[in-house]
C-alpha cells in the first residue's frame, strides 16, 4: 500500500522539480519506501499569500492524502516561520495531515546547498539572502543546468540529495521538517 504525499509550492512549474525528490528522499529516510510524491498544480498557486489563501480549500480537497506539506520561500521574512507553525497548528487540530515549513530564503537554497563549491559567493553570504534566486541560483543553473527536466534542476537537486544528512546539517528547516514528518507519523500510527 502506498503512502501518499502531496508538496504545496509557490511555483510548481520549477519548484516541483526541487521539491519532488527532496520529497521523496525524506521519506525514504522515514523507512517509508512506498511514498508517492506530487506536486500540486491544480489549484495553480503563484505567491506565499495566494498559496496561503487556498490552504484550507487545498487540505479538504486532498485531505485523502497521508501527509500535505506546504514548502514556500521564507523571502527574508522572519515571522513567516511563526505563521507558518500556527497554520500547521490549526490545520492538524482539523484532523489534516499537514505540514509547513519555510525555506531559507527561498527553495533554490536546498538544490545550492549540495554544490557549495561551485558557487561565486560565500555560503553564509548565500544562505542570507532573501534574493538568492536572482542573485545566486539563475547563474548556477545557467551554467550547470541543462535541457533537462526543469533546466536541471531535478538531476542538481538529486545530487544534492545524496548527502542527505550534510544537507539537513547546512539547512536546519530540513532538519526539522524532517523531525515533524516522523512526529506527525508516529502520532498516526498510535
Amino acid at each position: 500500500m502506498s503512502f501518499r504525499v502531496l508538496i504545496i509550492p509557490e511555483d510548481p512549474i520549477y519548484n516541483g522539480f526541487i521539491l519532488r525528490p527532496l520529497g521523496e528522499k525524506i521519506m525514504r529516510e522515514l523507512g517509508k519506501t512506498n511514498a508517492r510524491i506530487e506536486v500540486l498544480t491544480n489549484p495553480k498557486l503563484s505567491g506565499f499569500e495566494h498559496a496561503k489563501s487556498q490552504l484550507d480549500a487545498i487540505c479538504e480537497r486532498y485531505n485523502h492524502y497521508d501527509l500535505i506539506l506546504f514548502l514556500p520561500d521564507r523571502d527574508g521574512k522572519q515571522t513567516r516561520d511563526a505563521v507558518l507553525e500556527k497554520i500547521t497548528e490549526r490545520l492538524q487540530e482539523e484532523g489534516y495531515p499537514f505540514i509547513a515549513t519555510a525555506a531559507i530564503e527561498e527553495v533554490e537554497a536546498w538544490l545550492l546547498a549540495g554544490h557549495k563549491t561551485s558557487l561565486k559567493r560565500n555560503w553564509v553570504a548565500i544562505r542570507g539572502d532573501a534574493h538568492i534566486k536572482e542573485n545566486d541560483f539563475l547563474e548556477f543553473i545557467n551554467e550547470y543546468g541543462d535541457d533537462g527536466p526543469g533546466q536541471g534542476r531535478e538531476r542538481l537537486m538529486r545530487e544534492t540529495l545524496r548527502n542527505f544528512s550534510g544537507l539537513c546539517q547546512t539547512c536546519s528547516e530540513l532538519r526539522r521538517l524532517t523531525s515533524k514528518i516522523r512526529q506527525l507519523l508516529n502520532q498516526n500510527e498510535q
